[in-house]
């Protein structure tokens, strides 16, 4: 896809996280349309992964860590192929194999259910030294909530993976700044996250969470990377795309009325207009 073709996309995943979030009356929308595009060039461009074949041997691994941004997740996977669009309006609802948190077991294209934050983060590095013991080529990869990364244990898988050398695993920080309670600086601050991950022997790249040809650099870097782990700082807008919940953490984990959502909507459809 150019870059015109998955600004498209992360749009049409933006109208899916949405939708499924109004559709469920819950769900956390916020941290879902900050990596919307991450999700996006990860689906469309990066991964080694077939929609058709979701299980196949070689296929590169992807782990949601901060697994409350399903609705990011699912949009994404519909948009690819791995099951149907229309199913993101069962989001949450009693029955429906899309629950507010990732289930390996009944959501194809799911390689860990996740949830509980900072445990991602340690099967991804796990898959990763699987794949270095058993010499197969594929790349592993996860996604961090800049809040999330105050659980210690997240800091205990770095320390993993910088001594074990996995240059075939890539950790990305949505950094949105802020978290549940407000911004992640007054919380329990993270700062400086690369220094951090470097400390842990990992290969930092600063990269814009919005800008596709950022992103781009950002992951051709990574996978040129040998020797180290990559850490990937994504600097994003919480709630991006939406006037409204733009840099609001009360839309962390709220879901719109019907009036808010015909206004999201309006939103993303004139950003599909003006590309």
């Amino acid at each position: 896809m150019n870059t015109l073709e998955l600004k498209k996309m992360a749009n049409e995943v933006r109208k899916g996280i949405v939708t499924a979030v109004h559709s469920a009356k819950s769900g956390h929308p916020g941290g879902s349309l900050s990596a919307a595009d991450i999700y996006t060039y990860l689906f469309f461009e990066e991964l080694n992964i077939d929609p058709k074949n979701p299980q196949k041997p070689d296929r590169d691994r992807f782990v949601l860590s901060k697994g409350h941004t399903a609705p990011g997740y699912y949009s994404v996977l519909a948009n690819r192929g791995f099951f149907p669009v229309e199913d993101l309006k069962t989001l949450r609802h009693t029955g429906s194999y899309l629950q507010g948190h990732p289930d390996k077991k009944h959501i194809p294209g799911v390689d860990m259910s996740s949830g509980s934050l900072g445990q991602g983060i340690s099967a991804a590095v796990g898959m990763a030294l699987s794949a270095k013991l058993s010499g197969e080529d594929y790349r592993v990869y996860t996604l961090l909530g800049d809040g999330e990364i105050q659980e210690g244990q997240v800091w205990e898988a770095a320390m993993f993976a910088g001594h074990r050398k996995l240059d075939n695993f890539v950790a990305i920080v949505d950094n949105n700044g802020l978290q549940i309670d407000g911004d992640i600086a007054d919380v329990c601050s993270p700062y400086p996250i690369g220094d951090k991950f470097k400390a842990f022997n990992f290969h930092v790249i600063e990269a814009d969470a919005h800008d596709f040809d950022d992103l781009k650099k950002a992951f051709d870097e990574a996978k040129a990377t040998k020797g180290m782990p990559t850490a990937i700082i994504a600097k994003s807008v919480k709630g991006k795309g939406v006037s409204f919940m733009e840099n609001q953490a009360s839309w962390h984990g709220a879901a719109p009325n019907d009036e808010q959502y015909a206004q999201a909507m309006a939103d993303l459809e004139k950003v599909g207009e003006s590309l």
